[in-house]
């Protein structure tokens, strides 16, 4: 069975985790922001000495894709690929939405749509529909939410909605239907079972051209003069 190691930096939540087929064999987190760019390889190397294994060890390497933070994405795909490229092993691409959604998916018996959400900054989230089969509704796209985002569906069934975007929209998707569930982050401890499919599949990435989904185009900011 092939070891995978599994990087997720989509949000500010940065963690890594390599599986043997469906089984964990380590993970670990940070909970900080900004963390990403220093502690990342680190922790790929803490996670290989956890697993007991040896780098050339490593089969392929999962990457959490986006959408989410542009740094973060970058930062990710940036490691992963310099690892790939090391060991000459396969990249595979996990969709960062369809991740969080297969976690609420797996803890809720509930008929609902699933609605996961990423900060997009203002009134804006990253966001996509499931089913509670985690059929693809609509697709991804960056939407600014007001009180009237998502009726057509809320007016059918409950909808789920969580992630660090949802939590901003609680005040104004005031729905009956409406549900929201807090402290739903995107977890490479998460990523094996996806990961493990795609790779069955042959779903591998071509390393010279893959690019995250960032959806937004990234824009620095002119400092103030003074």
């Amino acid at each position: 069975m092939p070891n995978i190691l599994s990087i997720e930096t989509s949000t500010s939540v940065c963690s890594v985790a390599i599986h043997n087929d469906k089984s964990l064999l380590a993970s670990l987190e940070i909970h900080q922001e900004y963390s990403h760019a220093s502690k990342l390889g680190l922790l790929v190397k803490q996670a290989i000495v956890l697993a007991d294994l040896l780098p050339c060890q490593i089969n392929a390497v999962a990457v959490s894709s986006g959408p989410g933070s542009y740094t973060g994405l970058r930062i990710g795909t940036s490691l992963a690929k310099g690892f790939c490229h090391a060991l000459d092993v396969p990249l595979i691409a996990v969709p960062t939405l369809q991740l969080m959604a297969t976690m609420v998916s797996i803890s809720t018996t509930e008929d609902a749509f699933l609605c996961p959400m990423i900060d997009a900054r203002r009134m804006e989230v990253y966001c996509q529909i499931f089913d509670d089969n985690l059929k693809e509704k609509e697709a991804v796209q960056a939407k600014i939410i007001d009180e009237r985002s998502f009726d057509s569906y809320l007016d059918e069934k409950p909808v789920i909605f969580f992630g660090n975007g949802a939590m901003k929209c609680k005040g104004v998707i005031e729905h009956k239907n409406a549900k929201f569930l807090d402290n739903i982050s995107p977890l490479a401890s998460r990523m094996g079972e996806l990961a493990n499919s795609r790779l069955r599949e042959g779903k591998v990435e071509n390393l010279s051209q893959f690019v995250p989904l960032y959806l937004k185009e990234f824009f620095i900011k002119k400092p103030i003069e003074v």
